[in-house]
C-alpha cells in the first residue's frame, strides 16, 4: 500500500476534518502518500480527487463542517457506480480508502473492500445511531449546540410562563434528545425507542405549574413527529400556552467539542494502523474508552442501543 484517499459521506458533522487531519498526518507519518475526494462517493465516481499534503490539514482540527465537502450518493449502491468509483481509484493510484460517515457510507465501505480495495469506517454522524461506538464524531457538539439553544429558549419561556416543545435531531435515535433533555432539565423526554403517554406529560406540566414553576419544557426527538404536531397533541388535555420549535441544521454546525477532537483523531489514527496491516471491510469505534473495530457487516445485522435510564433518570429529577 502506497497510497490512501479519504472521503466523507452522508450528513456532515462537526469533528470529520479533525477525523481527516487524523487520517492524513498518520498516514504521512507512515510513508503513505495521501489524497483527498471530495463531495463522498458522487466526488469518487466523478474524478474529483486530488493529493493532499501536511500543511493542507494543519489549520483544519478546530473547524466545523468538512473542507472535503459532503454529497449522498445511493447511485453507488449499483454495480455500475461501483465499478466507475474503482475506476477513478485506479487511475490515481489509490490502493485504500477510509469513509467518514453513518450507516450508508459504511454500505459503499464494504462494497470498496469486497472489490479489492481495502476500506475503514469511521463513525462520522451527530446521530449516535451507530453499533458498536458508546459515541460518534459530531454527537457531543451537537448536544451541546442544542444545550445551548434550549438554555436560551427557557429564558423566554420562563419570561411569559409558555411551555416550549423542542424538536432535536438524531433520525430515528432518540440519544441527543435524552442527554440534552437532562441537560436542560426538561419536564418530559420524547424518543421514538420508546412508547409516551401525551396526557401523562400534560399532567406533569400541569402540576408543575401549580407549583410555581414558570415554565414548561418538552424535548422530543424528530424521530417521534413535529413540534408542532406535539404541541396540538398536548393542548387536547389543557389550555397551555405552548410554542413549537425546530432547532434543524443548526446541530450539524459549529467548533468541534473537545471530545469530538479526540474521538475523531483516535479514531482516524486506528484507521490507518488497520490499513497498514492489510485489513478492511471494518469499522472503527469506542468502546469502554478503548478503540475498537468490528465487521462493517456486523453493524448492518445489530442496532445501536441508547442509555434510556437517562429517562427515568429524567422522570424522578423533573417532577
Amino acid at each position: 500500500m502506497k497510497r490512501i484517499g479519504i472521503l466523507t459521506s452522508g450528513g456532515d458533522a462537526p469533528g470529520m476534518n479533525a477525523a481527516v487531519r487524523a487520517v492524513a498526518r498518520t498516514a504521512m507519518d507512515n510513508g503513505l502518500e495521501v489524497f483527498g475526494i471530495r463531495y463522498g462517493f458522487a466526488g469518487l465516481v466523478a474524478g474529483d480527487i486530488f493529493p493532499l499534503d501536511s500543511e493542507d490539514v494543519a489549520h483544519k482540527i478546530n473547524t466545523p463542517g468538512t473542507f472535503l465537502y459532503t454529497a449522498r450518493y445511493p447511485e453507488f449502491a449499483n454495480e455500475e457506480g461501483q465499478l466507475a468509483g474503482i475506476a477513478q481509484l485506479k487511475k490515481h493510484g489509490i490502493d485504500a480508502v477510509v469513509v467518514i460517515g453513518g450507516d450508508g457510507s459504511y454500505h459503499g465501505a464494504l462494497a470498496l473492500t469486497r472489490r479489492g480495495f481495502n476500506s475503514i469506517g469511521l463513525p462520522g454522524t451527530i446521530d449516535n445511531d451507530i453499533p458498536y461506538t458508546e459515541a460518534t464524531i459530531g454527537y457531543d457538539t451537537a448536544c451541546m449546540t442544542a444545550m445551548d439553544a434550549i438554555d436560551k429558549i427557557r429564558d423566554t419561556a420562563s419570561s411569559h410562563h409558555r411551555v416550549f416543545i423542542v424538536n432535536v435531531m438524531g433520525r430515528n435515535c432518540g440519544d441527543i434528545a435524552m442527554r440534552v433533555g437532562v441537560a436542560c432539565g426538561a419536564d418530559a423526554i420524547v424518543i421514538p425507542e420508546k412508547p409516551y403517554d401525551v396526557k401523562e406529560i400534560a399532567d406533569r406540566l400541569k402540576a408543575a405549574q401549580e407549583r410555581g414553576k414558570d415554565h414548561g419544557l418538552v424535548v422530543v426527538a424528530e424521530g417521534v413527529m413535529t413540534a408542532e404536531e406535539f404541541m396540538a397533541e398536548l393542548k387536547k388535555y389543557g389550555d397551555f400556552d405552548a410554542r413549537a420549535n425546530v432547532l434543524g441544521h443548526m446541530q450539524r454546525g459549529g467548533t468541534p467539542t473537545v471530545s469530538d477532537r479526540v474521538l475523531a483523531t483516535k479514531l482516524g489514527n486506528a484507521a490507518v494502523h488497520l490499513l497498514l496491516e492489510g485489513k478492511g471491510g471494518l469499522a472503527v469505534g469506542m468502546e469502554h474508552g478503548e478503540v475498537t473495530a468490528h465487521d462493517i457487516l456486523d453493524l448492518f445485522e445489530n442496532t445501536h442501543k441508547g442509555d434510556y435510564s437517562l429517562l427515568k433518570l429524567n422522570s424522578e429529577v423533573s417532577k
